[in-house]
C-alpha cells in the first residue's frame, strides 16, 4: 500500500509541475497574442488546479510520514 502512496503521489507531483508550466507558458502565448490550448483553460484556472493537486500531494506525504512514525514508534 505504501508503494502505491508514493507513486500516486509522484505522479500528482508531476501532474501538478507540468500544470504549472503550462499556464506560465500560456500566459506568455497570451501576452504575445497567441494562444496554446484555444482558450479552454486560463492559466490563472491551470494555476489553481496545479495548487489543489499539489495540496492533495502534501495530504498524502503527511499521512505517510505518520503512518511512518506510527509504526517506529511502536517498535
Amino acid at each position: 500500500m505504501q508503494g502505491v502512496t508514493s507513486l500516486v503521489s509522484r505522479l500528482f507531483f508531476l501532474a501538478a509541475f507540468v500544470l504549472g508550466g503550462l499556464a506560465v507558458w500560456e500566459k506568455i502565448a497570451n501576452v504575445l497574442g497567441y494562444t496554446l490550448l484555444r482558450n479552454h483553460y486560463s492559466p490563472a484556472r491551470m494555476l489553481d488546479l496545479s495548487v489543489v493537486v499539489l495540496l492533495f500531494v502534501i495530504a498524502l506525504q503527511l499521512r505517510e510520514i505518520k503512518l511512518s512514525q506510527g509504526k517506529s514508534g511502536s517498535s
